[in-house]
């Protein structure tokens, strides 16, 4: 590992004898989005610990950043978590990055911010890119309240029967998936909530091939029943 951070000031929080956890938002797709606070983390923590390493190499690569990576994600989480809570108990700082954007909202490491918690070491947030977000703010209908139902189910019968509860409460609804189940939950989405619902479609934010579809359900879905792509599904 690299020298310690342990004399740097990030934000509010002083990195001493106790070790710090940054949870720090990285790019969705253009990595010129990354913050300056962020590459300056992920530059003076003692190891960055992400999700896959392919990705958080190759986020580092462009960066120009050369750092230990440790890997948490859903497979290894329980039996890793206690190790870099031990990192941290030692004094070093860490930095926890998803493949893109925000970290731990719909990525592993809800079970490490909960042990960190218990512990008594410091969490601080560094926010930025955020998929969510960035499609939220191209919404073009009312947003001041929705409902965030997230990755639904992968059995069609549950994927309905929660897009029929999330249907009764009468709220926009913010809905993410894998690339190759987009085309199924639309069709879903049409069955439930009506071929003729308004929504707002975001694919591949931030990169070349985004695209924003606006329009109904049934509308929206012909133009992209065979397309795999990243998405996030905002329903009127």
């Amino acid at each position: 590992m690299q020298s310690s951070s342990a004399d740097q000031v990030q934000g509010n929080t002083r990195m001493s004898e106790q070790g710090c956890l940054f949870i720090v938002a990285t790019p969705i797709g253009n990595y010129k989005d990354i913050t300056t606070r962020a590459t300056e983390i992920l530059q003076s923590v003692d190891a960055v610990i992400c999700e896959e390493y392919r990705e958080g190499s190759t986020l580092l690569k462009k960066l120009g950043i050369k750092n230990e990576l440790i890997l948490l994600n859903e497979h290894n989480e329980e039996t890793q978590s206690p190790e870099i809570v031990a990192l941290l108990e030692q004094g070093q700082s860490l930095a926890l990055i998803s493949d893109c954007g925000t970290p731990v909202f719909a990525d592993p490491g809800h079970l490490l911010l909960r042990i960190v918690v218990q512990a008594g070491i410091p969490i601080v947030p560094v926010p930025g890119p955020s998929s969510i977000m960035a499609a939220l703010s191209v919404c073009h209908f009312p947003m001041e309240q929705f409902l965030f139902g997230g990755f639904l189910p992968r059995n069609k019968k549950e994927r309905c029967q929660e897009l029929q509860r999330m249907r009764k409460a009468n709220l926009p609804v913010v809905l993410m998936d894998t690339p190759y189940r987009m085309a199924a939950l639309m069709r879903d989405v049409a069955s439930v909530f009506g071929s003729k619902r308004q929504v707002v479609l975001a694919c591949d934010l931030t990169l070349p091939s985004e695209h924003i579809y606006r329009g109904t359900t049934g509308a929206v879905l012909k133009q992209v029943e065979n397309q795999k792509r990243e998405f996030v599904l905002i329903i009127k």
